[in-house]
């Protein structure tokens, strides 16, 4: 049961400090004993721990409780709220046209936000998206695009919303203002072993996404070795968490539940997967790439229809069945996307025709035998390439644009003994054998005649459809050169009646 305003857990509080309607010692008490917390506790103690009132310790243990205990969505939607209202919110009203982001859970090679975001404002849709930097084996959006000569990721909010309204498209990074408490918050749970609550985990994605003020959302949970969350129920369940959550706070939001088993595309690492995103941006590029690109285009596109169609008129009927019908393999083939990637570079900055840099040392990986890769998991991929340079420890550690690693093979594949599987970069050779050592067993060559499944999918989950067939011999009886490609969306979630 909620706790009435101003009561005390287990009846024996004294109210709390002067001036202060709660005690921090009697929440955490109502949360370790089970009880759910009502509204205006949870808008007090976040208040209060902003404002240093509820010490660090305090809301530590609070943290503690929330992960053994958790919350109810009304709970979690009340958390995520009050977080949004300790700093500013961004409005995009004022645009005239409709506005979608997309946020990603984080994973190893997804460099899918660069070619998106042009893709998507090719059809006239505004593209806010405000991203961070790599941290630990995940890459940041921020650290790729700094990659790019002259690009810069810090825009005022007057500079970010003239860009919209010119090009349609624009990355950069938060601004401090959004959702203070979650900065504080997040910083605290890293360090007290309260990183792994679904509540605590979509309220911090969902405080800054509501805070940035777009009108639709569209989420890429991602499940596998490479991503936060290892197992498909789990990242099901976040999905469903924050799709609540969006709708709770009047942002259309959609999740697609994707494969982070393998990594993403050919390429990990800054100014690599720079390259690779040009490359669809020029209607090529690895087919995993395309396909999540494309799947999540369609998911901003309809949502952006879905705003349209709220206005009244024919001409708002038209433009909401135009975007509807949109399909996102058109603007990658006639290069309209890749006209919006230079305009949202160079107005940011950046020189788009300037050279990618290109690591000075490279070190080749190379198949034990014969066979078909059975498997590559993604995070010693993604742990080798943070060890080669392109990503960071802590925060204030610089990157090396070059570093990373690129893929010659990806499950599924044959390779022929000695055949080069991966090449690794960077500009300091000594990192080499920390790297290497981070890839011993993360991939398998078998016999091709043994017909060895294929490792792909993180699991099942409910609303999963058909898993493809990875049989390697035809019906009739023939050895495939390749198999299906592996699913990557692997689950939609929305709350009913999010299609026009």
């Amino acid at each position: 049961m909620a706790l009435p305003a101003g009561g005390s857990a287990g009846g024996g509080g004294l109210g709390g400090p002067a001036g202060e309607s709660f005690d921090a010692v009697d929440v955490i008490i109502a949360k370790r004993d089970g009880q759910r917390l009502s509204g205006a506790m949870i808008d007090w103690v976040i208040d209060a721990y902003t404002r240093g009132v509820v010490a660090e310790e305090q809301m530590a243990a609070l943290a503690m409780a929330i992960v053994l205990n958790g919350m109810d969505r009304a709970e979690i939607a009340a958390w995520t709220s009050a977080m949004v209202r300790t700093g500013q919110r961004l409005s995009f009203r004022n645009l005239a046209a409709p506005t979608v982001d997309k946020h990603s859970t984080g994973g190893v090679g997804d460099k899918i936000t660069l070619p998106l975001g042009p893709l998507v404002a090719s059809y006239g849709v505004a593209v806010p998206q405000l991203s961070g930097r790599g941290l630990g084996h995940t890459g940041g959006t921020l650290d790729k695009l700094e990659s790019v000569a002259g690009w810069r990721a810090a825009l005022s909010t007057q500079e970010m919303m003239d860009q919209l309204a010119a090009v349609g498209a624009v990355v950069c990074q938060a601004g401090s203002g959004l959702a203070p408490a979650d900065r504080k918050l997040y910083a605290l749970r890293d360090v007290t072993g309260t990183v792994e609550s679904i509540p605590l985990i979509a309220s911090s994605i969902m405080s800054k996404k509501i805070a940035e003020g777009t009108a639709a959302l569209v989420l890429d949970v991602k499940c596998g070795s490479g991503a936060f969350m290892k197992d498909q129920a789990r990242a099901a369940e976040l999905a469903r968490t924050m799709v609540a959550l969006g709708h709770d706070a009047a942002v259309d939001t959609v999740a697609l539940v994707t494969d982070m088993s393998t990594p993403l595309g050919l390429t990990v690492g800054n100014a690599l997967e720079v390259r690779e995103a040009l490359e669809v941006l020029a209607g090529g590029g690895p087919p995993d790439v395309v396909e999540l690109t494309c799947a999540l285009a369609r998911e901003m596109l309809a949502a952006a229809a879905r705003q349209v169609a709220a206005a009244p008129g024919q001409a708002a009927r038209v433009e909401a069945g135009r975007l509807l019908e949109a399909d996102p393999l058109e603007s990658l083939a006639n290069g309209r996307a890749m006209d919006k990637w230079r305009a949202m570079v160079a107005a940011q900055g950046g020189d788009p025709d300037a050279p990618l840099p290109v690591a000075r040392e490279a070190q080749t990986v190379l198949a034990p035998r014969g066979g078909r890769l059975t498997r590559l998991d993604a995070l010693a991929v993604g742990v080798a390439a943070w060890r080669l340079g392109a990503g960071r420890s802590r925060k204030e550690d610089p990157v090396q644009a070059g570093a990373g690693i690129e893929l010659h093979a990806k499950p599924g594949d044959l390779v022929a003994p000695g055949q080069p599987l991966m090449t690794l970069w960077t500009d300091t050779p000594e990192r080499f054998a920390r790297a290497l050592e981070a890839l011993e067993g993360a991939f398998a060559v078998e016999p091709a005649g043994d017909n060895p499944p294929v490792e792909n999918s993180p699991g099942s989950g409910p609303g999963v459809g058909p898993q493809p067939d990875y049989r390697y011999l035809g019906p009739e009886g023939k050895a495939l050169e390749s198999c299906p490609p592996r699913a990557i969306v692997l689950e939609r979630i929305s709350l009913e009646g999010d299609r026009p």
